[in-house]
């Protein structure tokens, strides 16, 4: 079966093989959406389209910083939907946790070029089949470190403040062709990405999150989130009650909020 005989929506997903784009498929996939899923990493890939169901989508080995792959995987997922790309979802990202001066060249540049260059190819990459496919509308995955800057997670948090601010643009270029843009910013879910190793130390970000008493998410709520994206109107939403806090925060209460967090050494935001 294929989204062509059933006339399905389709969503393409970055990142699908673990996390909040899992949680996304499956989400997209229960609702009755041909989901594409783009990944690195082949063998989960594999057990992805196995739990949204061989018959729900099509597998894409994909690294977003790859121009090209962009376009090939983009051209065989439209290949498999029928045409449609209605929610193409830039959630692939990476972090790496410690203070600047420990992080090594490749720790900064991954995080640029995945986490801020993928998207962008994304983006450019998909705005032909977005713009094929009537009220479509492309989603990034930004966070809470770009409300206010993160410390010990310093160039990440660089890179989701440009995924907002990137956003923000394209949902002012993109309505000309009648695409509309959408931003969500989590606070921290339960991802891979929380299980990485600080940078010249044994700190694992999880760990020190909750020894900090700060709230860890579960990816099922990120994907809510970008459900509810995908169908609403709004460029902004957030993910866990202590996101809406820290907009508060950084709105209201700057001065507050820089000083509690320069009297931490674990990441908040």
């Amino acid at each position: 079966m294929s989204a062509t005989t059933t006339h399905r929506k389709a969503v393409f997903i970055t990142g699908a093989a673990s996390g909040i784009g899992l949680a996304c498929a499956k989400r997209f996939a229960a609702e009755g959406w041909f989901v594409g899923l783009a990944d690195i990493d082949v063998a989960g890939l594999r057990a992805a389209l196995l739990a949204v169901g061989p018959a729900n989508g099509s597998v894409h080995a994909l690294d977003v910083r790859d121009r090209p792959g962009w376009r090939t995987a983009l051209d065989g997922f439209v290949a498999e939907s029928g045409g449609r790309l209605d929610v193409l979802l830039n959630n692939a990202g990476v972090a790496r946790f410690g203070p600047l001066e420990t992080l090594s060249d490749d720790d900064c540049d991954q995080q640029i070029d995945i986490n801020l260059k993928g998207v962008i190819n994304g983006a450019r990459a998909g705005l032909a089949p977005l713009k094929a496919t009537p009220g479509s509308r492309l989603i990034n995955i930004a966070s809470c470190a770009g409300l206010y800057g993160a410390p010990q997670l310093a160039v990440y948090s660089a890179t989701k403040f440009a995924v907002r601010g990137l956003s923000e643009a394209l949902d002012a270029e993109f309505a000309a062709h009648g695409v509309a843009v959408a931003c969500v910013s989590p606070w921290f879910v339960e991802t891979p990405i929380l299980r990485a190793g600080s940078a010249g130390g044994n700190a694992v970000m999880a760990d020190v999150l909750r020894a900090g008493g700060l709230p860890v998410y579960p990816v099922e709520d990120a994907a809510e989130v970008v459900w509810r994206a995908a169908h609403g109107k709004a460029l902004h939403y957030l993910v866990g009650q202590r996101a809406r806090q820290m907009r508060f925060a950084s709105r209201f209460l700057p001065g507050s909020l820089r000083k509690q967090l320069r009297s931490r050494s674990s990441p908040t935001a």
